[in-house]
């Protein structure tokens, strides 16, 4: 499958926590902890689990920072 998005990385799934209708996928990336939101559906359909390794796809038109 090819996209258009140029920032890929690597990991390993930590844990995955169902909500209601929305689950949030922990991803360990090189000792860094990324959070994904997305449908429990999708968890069942993609068959994510702790120890599994994905890929992350962060797709953002913007990104705000704040400095205390």
């Amino acid at each position: 499958m090819k996209i258009s998005a140029r920032n890929v990385l690597e990991g390993t799934v930590k844990d995955v926590h169902k909500g209601a209708t929305t689950a949030n996928v922990h991803v360990d990336v090189k000792g860094l902890t990324i959070t994904s939101s997305i449908t429990n559906e999708s968890v069942d359909d993609l068959g994510l689990k702790a120890g599994g390794k994905v890929k992350v796809i962060i797709k953002s038109s913007d990104v705000m920072l704040l400095v205390d």
